[in-house]
């Protein structure tokens, strides 16, 4: 599981693209894994990064 700070340095994205990316459908949404606090899947950032790199893989 990767948190916000994770996901910003592994995609070089800022944390209002994220986001609107998030709403726009085209970045993997987070888990709530507490009342206070989210994270993604690693494997999901993982498959996000493998469609921007190669543009066959359906994202």
């Amino acid at each position: 599981m990767l948190q916000l700070r994770d996901v910003i340095a592994e995609t070089s994205l800022s944390r209002s693209t994220i986001f609107r990316r998030i709403d726009q459908g085209l970045f993997p949404k987070q888990i709530q894994i507490s009342a206070r606090r989210v994270a993604w899947r690693s494997s999901d950032i993982n498959a996000y990064l493998d469609a921007c790199t190669n543009p066959q893989i359906k994202k």
